[in-house]
């Protein structure tokens, strides 16, 4: 097993069954991109920002540390047509920067978050913009700064200020489409980025997310319930030898409960297993280890994809390891993105939820240029949020072993104590496409045409800043 490159384990084991990494078949779909018409320049002139505190069913554990609520924040953009629209966001700072989670309490290292948001919000009054793309380069510099000064971390993850970007960038978007006539998500994106857009499926998965202290029997259940690819947490807390032999224990479990479960979504007919380290391994031998008894219990073929298994810092070459490792969290921008592919990854996770809609579309313009395949992860987002990200993910190619499906992580529903509430603040709550049917969303025209309902007004939103109107 050790000898075997990659590309030759993963044809081995009917992961890829071409010599191309992508494959599935391209229903290209364009949209109109407004080549004919100018751009508007766009002037904001009033902003505000609020947030909700969510309490979680129980505490969320991944990246060695634990989660009790998500502050869920609203940013206010008004242009000086008189339009207004209004940008949500998800905040992570376990996720985004986990030095600020432990050197803070919870409810501090949101507030930092926070603030950075309310500091973006106003260094974009005033000013002027043809693309949500080009404000992002306007503040983003800046901002970083002031962001590394309010938490006192001068190494700070640039994740960190682009997930507090996220409301201000969707409400730029949602202005931008506004402004210019726009209708859909496929007239919205660029056309520098449309290539890396350009399919149309019919159906997403829903990828859960089963955490450090989520039961085995649950796993199971998800399964009997048609979900067929789940996101598992590994890099569990402890020393480096702890955490693998915890790993080890998890994965054997796993494989014994679901592993002779199949599907009709993958080539091999069996569940594919999507693990996620959030850079818990701190050595190459060590994850070597976790593979090598992957192989040992018969689980290595169903290992679609490891996701982040190191820190960011250790640039070390992947290309030698026989499975597909994903770049998530080290991927801040594009340029970070390219330096991953070139040290041997294989896949992008990409979250436009998480780093904004402008960051991710360059991100996965870069992947596509390398034929490097992407999928959407989620940050536990609400249920608004779940639609940019589903947009996003029914546009991507298909990924190495999968069906002509989109790939989306979807983890609020089990992690929400109001998720039916915040379902409610959803502007087409009952559409078909919003929930999860035999482990799919059906993403069907309507969705298209609607957007999955982001460019309709949100009337729980909206109340938060009607002092505005």
């Amino acid at each position: 097993m050790k000898n075997l490159s990659r590309r030759e384990f993963m044809k081995k084991s009917g992961i890829i069954t071409s010599g191309a990494l992508l494959s599935g078949s391209s229903s290209s779909f364009l949209g109109n991109n407004l080549q004919n018409r100018p751009l508007k320049n766009i002037v904001i002139d009033h902003v505000d920002s609020d947030f909700e505190r969510e309490p979680l069913v129980r505490p969320f554990g991944f990246a060695g540390g634990f989660m009790t609520e998500i502050w869920q924040s609203a940013s206010y953009l008004r242009g000086s047509s008189g339009i207004h629209k209004i940008g949500l966001c998800t905040q992570n700072v376990l996720w985004s920067d986990g030095k600020v989670f432990a050197g803070h309490s919870e409810s501090g290292g949101n507030a930092l978050m926070y603030a950075l948001t309310e500091r973006a919000m106003q260094m974009a009054k005033g000013k002027s913009f043809k693309t949500p793309l080009d404000l992002l380069d306007n503040l983003f510099p800046e901002l970083e700064e002031y962001a590394k000064k309010i938490t006192a971390n001068p190494q700070l993850r640039q994740t960190f200020t682009l997930n507090a970007l996220v409301g201000l960038d969707n409400a730029a978007w949602l202005l931008y489409a506004e402004e210019n006539g726009i209708r859909t998500f496929d007239e919205m994106i660029p056309r520098k980025y449309s290539p890396a857009m350009s399919h149309r499926h019919d159906k997403v998965a829903g990828i859960p997310l089963m955490a450090y202290n989520i039961p085995i029997d649950e796993i199971t259940s998800a399964v009997e319930e048609g979900y067929f690819f789940m996101k598992i947490k590994i890099g569990q807390p402890g020393t480096q030898e702890e955490m693998l032999e915890k790993d080890k224990a998890r994965l054997t479990a796993i494989h014994n409960s679901i592993g002779h479960y199949e599907t009709r979504y993958t080539e091999n007919g069996k569940l594919p297993y999507y693990f996620d380290a959030n850079g818990r391994y701190q050595e190459k031998d060590t994850l070597m280890r976790l593979i090598e008894h992957a192989d040992k219990i018969g689980a290595l073929d169903q290992i679609a994809v490891i996701e982040e298994p190191f820190p960011e810092e250790i640039k070390i070459d992947v290309s030698d390891i026989p499975l597909n490792l994903a770049a998530d969290e080290s991927a801040h921008t594009d340029k970070d993105a390219l330096e991953r592919i070139k040290l041997g990854y294989g896949s992008i996770a990409v979250k436009p939820i998480a780093k904004t809609l402008s960051m991710s579309l360059r991100i996965a313009n870069v992947a596509h240029q390398h034929d490097v395949p992407c999928f959407c992860a989620d940050l536990t987002v609400n249920p608004v949020l779940v639609e940019w990200n589903k947009n996003f993910a029914a546009r991507l190619g298909p990924f190495p072993g999968i069906g002509d499906i989109g790939l989306m992580e979807s983890n609020g529903h089990q992690n929400y104590k109001n998720w039916n509430t915040m379902m409610s603040y959803h502007p087409r709550s009952n559409a078909t496409w919003v929930k999860v049917r035999d482990g799919v969303y059906e993403t069907d025209e309507e969705f298209y045409r609607t957007g999955g309902g982001i460019f309709d007004p949100m009337p729980h939103y909206e109340a938060m800043f009607s002092v505005n109107d």
